[in-house]
């Protein structure tokens, strides 16, 4: 199903897996009783023994076929693919993944209209955005990298840059904030800085200032929903536009934030990875 070139002498198709990959022990296990990890010359790898840097691996297992209904055809900017992950443009206004079985026209849904052209017939988002932001989506091409990546996200090794345009002016230069964000119990989709909410932390730095207002690049630790637009609203510096969190309306009647890089070391082809959508 993929294939994988040995980079480091002397490791074990058991301590890439455990070690440098670190897939949970079931997938492992199940990788092993299938015997789904083999030579260039289809015969099954020895788990424990040392490997010469250049080796190539096969991995050969049962994807599972993922439920996003294609749509006819792929509408969106594909920014990077390989054997592994896609990563795509998602328009503004468009939601990441289908809610219930009448959303078939969301990022995903194109996503798999891509997928299935190319033979395929998994995709799953790592991450995902709001619909009202556009800008960089990194979705996984097989379970294994799904996993991966999920951990990455987690231990904070995918770095996440936004483009936005505040009111008023950022007094630092730079900055974090760290603030946990729950619901709002008096808004439906509202969140709010609360005592008892979720753990967020979002660095910031200010790249251009104007008259009555100045353009931040933002990079999240974590992804809690509207992190950034609860953040920036909490230091008094709402998104220009973005009404639910207290922002003079605009003439668009909109906000605009922008997922504008992806950066991150692919754990398969051994390379740094730096995608602008700019």
């Amino acid at each position: 199903m993929f294939q994988y070139e040995v980079q480091q002498e002397g490791l074990s198709v058991e301590e890439l897996l455990r070690t440098k990959w670190r897939l949970g022990k079931k997938i492992v296990h199940e990788l092993r009783m299938a015997k789904a990890v083999t030579y260039e010359d289809s015969t099954p790898v020895i788990w424990k023994e040392p490997l010469r840097v250049g080796t190539i691996l096969f991995f050969h297992y049962e994807v599972p076929a993922s439920s996003y209904k294609p749509t006819s055809h792929c509408g969106l900017t594909i920014q990077y693919e390989d054997d592994h992950c896609l990563i795509v443009s998602k328009p503004k206004g468009m939601a990441t993944h289908p809610n219930d079985e009448r959303d078939v026209d969301t990022c995903m849904n194109h996503v798999m209209a891509h997928i299935i052209a190319c033979g395929g017939h998994y995709a799953e988002h790592v991450h995902r955005l709001d619909r009202g932001t556009k800008g960089l989506l990194l979705v996984a091409k097989h379970p294994i990298a799904k996993s991966i990546f999920d951990r990455m996200i987690e231990e904070k090794t995918i770095v996440r840059t936004y483009e936005a345009e505040v009111q008023g002016n950022i007094r630092q230069e730079s900055g974090t904030i760290n603030a946990p964000i729950g619901k709002d119990r008096h808004h439906a989709t509202r969140r709010v800085v609360s005592k008892s909410g979720q753990h967020a932390i979002t660095h910031f730095e200010v790249v251009k200032r104007f008259k009555q207002t100045c353009l931040v690049h933002l990079v999240l630790e974590t992804g809690r929903t509207h992190q950034i637009r609860v953040h920036m609203a909490h230091i008094g510096h709402p998104i220009v536009g973005d009404t639910m969190y207290d922002a003079r309306k605009t003439a668009s009647g909109d906000y605009e934030l922008h997922a504008i890089q992806l950066e991150f070391e692919h754990p398969f082809i051994n390379k740094r990875i730096v995608v602008s959508d700019i």
